[in-house]
């Protein structure tokens, strides 16, 4: 499975991940591509209150359409790389091997892997979060109709990220910057979720290198 099924720069091309017959979400409809400064504009800018955040306020990973799985193994096996992995291995340890794209370590043991919201649950809670129902919330925490939503990534560089945005963290691989701007945007805006200034600043000034880049804009029902 290459890389740019997760992580892509075009962001043209989306997989949908729902079992036949229980959804998570209604799957996403009519993406919509835009130019990464014109994305950039149309964010909301506020300040982030982070008051009353607790972890717990988001699910935990479920499963939703029964077949053994949580949204965990789901991601993992998305993207595991030779796509030997089914869900006959939730039952035990999924075998296989990833690419993490935050440091780009090839890992060939899943529980050297963290599932990362790829805008974290405390930025989302910064950015409007927090006025969600609980329901929107468990969405938000355990999405997989969008493949750009989770990540799996090496441990080390999740907590590197930890709960940052783009001005106080970025890959450390340069070349990656477009995409992971282009992500950040798209997400930002598929959740109606707020920027911050320095939020934006650090945005902007990334996306100076970025021309020609496009973000694709999924409706979340």
């Amino acid at each position: 499975m290459p890389l740019t099924r997760r992580f892509t720069l075009t962001l043209a091309t989306m997989a949908v991940i729902t079992a036949a017959g229980c959804e998570l979400i209604d799957a996403p409809t009519d993406p919509t591509p835009s130019g990464l400064d014109d994305a950039i504009t149309a964010l909301t800018v506020s300040d982030e209150e982070r008051d009353g955040y607790q972890r717990e306020s988001f699910s935990d990973w479920r499963d939703p359409d029964g077949n053994g799985c949580d949204t965990r193994q789901e991601v993992l096996i998305a993207e595991e790389l030779t796509e030997s992995a089914t869900v006959t291995d939730c039952d035990g340890t999924i075998p296989g091997e990833w690419l993490s794209v935050y440091d780009s370590e090839r890992v060939t043991d899943a529980s050297e892997l963290d599932i990362d919201h790829f805008v974290p649950l405390a930025e989302a809670w910064d950015s409007g979060a927090s006025e969600w129902t609980e329901e929107r919330r468990v969405d938000y925490a355990t999405y997989v109709d969008d493949d750009r939503h989770l990540v799996a990534v090496t441990a080390s560089s999740n907590r590197s990220k930890g709960d940052k945005d783009p001005a106080e963290w970025m890959p450390p691989d340069s070349s990656t910057h477009c995409e992971y701007i282009a992500t950040w945007v798209a997400i930002k805006t598929q959740w109606e979720l707020t920027v911050d200034k320095a939020e934006l600043d650090a945005i902007r000034g990334f996306a100076a290198d970025c021309s020609g880049t496009e973000v694709t804009i999924t409706p979340i029902d």
